[in-house]
Parts: structure tokens; sequence; C-alpha cells
């Protein structure tokens, strides 16, 4: 009996689903929707935060420069804004470090190798931050899935989540770790 009952349910299943098949050759409808045109290139914002020394405030403007490159995965753009910032911390005298990571950036033409030792950049960047700020905020913000889940940070003029470090693949991938005031 229970045999019985066992194949009426396996008879009946398996005629619900081929009776579903039928469904699937038919031609799917299309619906045609309206979207806002994406931008097609990000820009730096205007930002609000000023600086204690003016040289302070050229170190974060070409950060930004930098930093929007890369989020448009622009390895040209980004070597030639690096090769500006590298000139920038000769000029402030940064570390042998700070400029070595700069100039590695600069002469890459491998977006991916850039945004590597963009890492080593934006550290050297937040340093020079801390205590440079007259007024406004400086967002840190935080990717945890890049490098393979290692996770890296970046400097922002605003919240808004521009993520260098993955361009259009996963733009919005980030949150607002820290601010600099």
């Amino acid at each position: 009996m229970k045999k019985y009952i066992a194949l009426s349910v396996v008879l009946v299943a398996f005629t619900f689903f081929s009776c579903g098949n039928e469904k699937k050759k038919t031609e799917p409808e299309i619906i045609e929707v309206e979207t806002a045109e994406a931008p097609t290139e990000y820009t730096a914002e205007n930002t609000d935060v000023s600086f204690t020394d003016g040289k302070m405030a050229d170190v974060f403007k070409q950060y930004i420069q930098l930093k929007t490159a890369l989020v448009n995965t622009d390895a040209e753009k980004a070597s030639a804004e690096a090769t500006i910032l590298r000139d920038i911390f000769v000029k402030i005298e940064a570390s042998e470090a700070t400029i070595t990571a700069a100039q590695n950036l600069a002469e890459s033409k491998d977006v991916e190798v850039q945004r590597t030792a963009f890492v080593r950049v934006t550290s050297a960047v937040e340093q020079l931050m801390e205590g440079a700020l007259s007024s406004g905020t400086i967002y840190k913000q935080y990717c945890p899935m890049a490098f393979g889940n290692t996770g890296a940070s970046w400097l922002s003029e605003s919240k808004e989540i521009y993520n260098p470090y993955f361009g259009d693949k996963m733009l919005r991938c980030g949150r607002v770790q820290a601010e600099i005031k």
C-alpha cells in the first residue's frame, strides 16, 4: 500500500512539473522601463575643507584627483595624477617611503598595481591630514572586500562612497570608517 501511495505522489509530481515546462517554452513578456542615465564618469565633489597650511590643501586636492582617476579605472590619468602628487610630496619633504609609493604608482600602467600602491599613498596622506584641518571634514572610507577581502581604506571629500579599489565593478562598496576634523 505504501508503495502505491509513493508511486502516486511521484506520478502527480511528474505530471505537475511536466505541464510547467510548456509555460517555459513561450516567449517572455518584454517590458520597457525608462531609467535615468547613469553618469559615465565620477568627478570629485567640491569640498568645504579648509587647511591650516596651503601645502596640505595641495596634497589633499591632488590626492582626490588621483582617487578620482582610480574610481574611473583610468590607469593613464592615475599615473599622471600620481606624478603630480609625488612632486608635491617632494616639495613638502615627505618621507622617502611616501615619495616612493607615489613614484611606484606613477610608473605603473596597470590599474591593479596602481590600486595596490594607492593603499600606501592613502596611509601617508592620512597621517599628513591629522591636525592639518582648520574646518570641515575628511571622510576615511573602507572597503572590506578589497584585495581578496583583506580590506583597504581611502580618504574622501564627501560621505558618498566611490570605491577606488574596484571602480565601476563595485563602485558603492564601502562605508565611512572615521572622520578627520
